[in-house]
């Protein structure tokens, strides 16, 4: 008899073949067929951050990876993660709090990024610093520093991993004016043709890091690729531009044994 396919977040609540059961953060507050529907499931997707690493103690298989979870939203573990793994990266530097601070410019020379190094999404929380009063009200922002050279680029690209295939490349084009490439920060996309060595970087930067549903940001800077970020809760604005309807694709994927 084939085990039940379950979701616990919402993202595959369309999906006919996965049971979807929603977050709920006292384990009780399930029905005890629920908890069984959990406890003898082949697979569960969507696991959210708090249920991820219990059920990964379980031997429980997940997606997405508990390294997706583990990882998102967090500069300092993913830069770190970059450098064991000797994935190009620009250069990075953290300082913890004001004594290691002044050493900033010991290392840096105006201009530099900086940026909150964890939470911070979709451009907020980065900064280019061009003088000593940008850096002291940085610095008044975070008790750790989180500073990177920057790198005068017009645009970057998104490499959208599930599993370990590509589903959608493109580039983002600054705004006039924008130092970032975010989206949300006026960036526009454009689907020209994505160089393969940003392509192979970034399916050899998911598999390396265990992230099976992931936005790698690449970035071609003096003809070399660097990887700037993986973004864990990517933005679906693209697909639609694409034509993709994500969900479905995601559904289409499960029912062929994909996820």
């Amino acid at each position: 008899m084939q085990r039940p396919k379950v979701a616990i977040g919402k993202e595959l609540c369309r999906c006919k073949s996965v049971i979807t059961l929603g977050v709920k953060p006292n384990f009780e507050d399930y029905t005890p067929e629920e908890q069984k529907l959990i406890r003898e499931a082949e697979i569960i997707y969507y696991p959210t951050f708090f249920y991820a690493g219990l059920l990964r103690t379980m031997g429980k298989r997940i997606f997405p990876s508990y390294e997706c979870y583990l990882y998102a939203c967090d500069k300092i573990k993913q830069t770190t993660l970059f450098k064991l793994l000797d994935i190009p990266h620009p250069r990075t530097r953290i300082f913890y709090g004001p004594r290691q601070k002044r050493w900033i410019l010991n290392y840096f020379s105006y201009p530099f990024i900086a940026k909150i190094p964890r939470g911070s999404s979709r451009g907020t929380g980065v900064f280019l610093i061009k003088n000593e009063k940008d850096l002291a009200a940085y610095n008044k922002m975070t008790h750790v520093a989180y500073i990177q050279e920057y790198l005068p680029i017009d645009r970057d690209i998104r490499v959208v991993i599930i599993k370990d295939r590509i589903v959608l490349a493109y580039w983002r084009i600054k705004k006039r004016g924008e130092f970032r490439c975010n989206l949300a920060q006026g960036a526009t996309i454009s689907f020209n043709a994505v160089p393969k060595p940003a392509l192979d970087l970034a399916l050899k930067t998911a598999k390396l890091c265990k992230l099976d549903n992931v936005g790698i940001d690449i970035c071609f800077y003096k003809g070399r690729c660097y990887v700037l970020e993986a973004n864990m809760k990517y933005g679906l604005k693209a697909f639609a531009l694409a034509g993709i309807n994500y969900e479905k694709m995601l559904a289409e994927m499960v029912e062929k044994g994909i996820l």
